[in-house]
């Protein structure tokens, strides 16, 4: 009898050790949000400062589905390499999550990139995008916002490419996507 008690409690301690959650992208960016390799800064989606007149009615629509932005960037260096690398596998490996769902890849002269959503298709709450380099380190920005359209999204960015923001009001981290 206590034989097949104690191989019950072991299964059970092994069940909820192989249950353990694995780190949610909110729980990674407020244990980094301190970290001196990383720069972080919450900005609300208004710094954009779009010209709503060269906005179309889909771009508007989206702009106004947006709240706010979290950005993350871990600032590569020679003293930080081996960091880098941990840090870069622990989003990876929560980007993998099933609760993301890709919406594209990105691969560029900068480096490599993934934009993953969370949501339903039709009213996506938060948009993730991720980039890394070898040389400068990696980003990571959660868009959130309230029923956003993917298709808007991708239209917003347009209009952010085509318009004469400069990053301004980001800091340092402007300064890091920037190149």
């Amino acid at each position: 009898m206590k034989h097949i008690i104690k191989t019950i409690l072991v299964a059970g301690a092994v069940l909820l050790a192989s249950c353990a959650s694995q780190q949610s992208l909110q729980e990674y960016y407020v244990d980094n949000s301190e970290n001196p390799n990383f720069l972080s800064i919450d900005v609300p989606a208004s710094i954009l400062k779009l010209n709503e007149e060269d906005l179309n009615p889909t771009q508007k629509e989206a702009i106004e589905s947006l709240r706010k932005f979290n950005l993350l960037a871990f600032k590569k260096n020679a003293d930080n390499e081996a960091e880098y690398e941990v840090e870069k596998k622990k989003v990876r490996e929560i980007l993998k999550g099933d609760q993301f769902v890709e919406l594209m890849k990105i691969n560029s002269k900068y480096g490599k990139g993934v934009i993953k959503y969370l949501g339903d298709e039709d009213a996506i709450d938060e948009v993730i995008i991720y980039g890394d380099s070898e040389d400068k380190g990696f980003a990571l920005v959660r868009v959130l916002g309230k029923d956003m359209n993917p298709a808007h999204i991708i239209q917003l960015m347009q209009a952010i490419q085509k318009s004469d923001y400069k990053g301004e009001g980001l800091g340092e981290i402007g300064d890091f996507l920037k190149g």
